[in-house]
């Protein structure tokens, strides 16, 4: 097995990820800038996939993933939450949470919205 070194964050956000990572449990880091970039998006939906509701990925970038999002969206739909930590020009910090599709449907019938799926 090979072990590869990640590159460290800057060191004001090193104590700013370890304060929020220690804190919130079921929240997991993962930083596609270790990551080649033919294999970040297999990887990155990979590791979607593995989560279950109500947990997080915080997601470390060299940029701003738009085209990655709008993939995500199509692939997952409903089922992910998006929240920008940071955006600076070389590194973007996405929180990236799994919500249950059933307490999604149940939460707007009970607030006396619809689905749209009601009829």
């Amino acid at each position: 097995m090979t072990y590869v070194a990640l590159p460290s964050p800057p060191t004001g956000l090193r104590i700013a990820m370890s304060h929020d990572t220690l804190l919130d449990a079921g929240v997991h880091c993962f930083d596609a800038r270790g990551v080649a970039r033919r294999f970040r998006h297999a990887a990155i939906f990979g590791a979607l996939e593995a989560l279950h509701p109500g947990e997080t990925m915080r997601f470390f970038n060299d940029h701003n993933p738009l085209p990655l999002i709008a993939q995500l969206r199509d692939r997952f739909g409903d089922r992910l939450t998006f929240s920008y930590r940071k955006t600076d020009p070389d590194l973007t910090v996405i929180d990236i949470g799994v919500t249950d599709p059933a307490a999604t449907t149940q939460d707007k019938h009970a607030n006396g919205g619809c689905c749209g799926s009601c009829g």
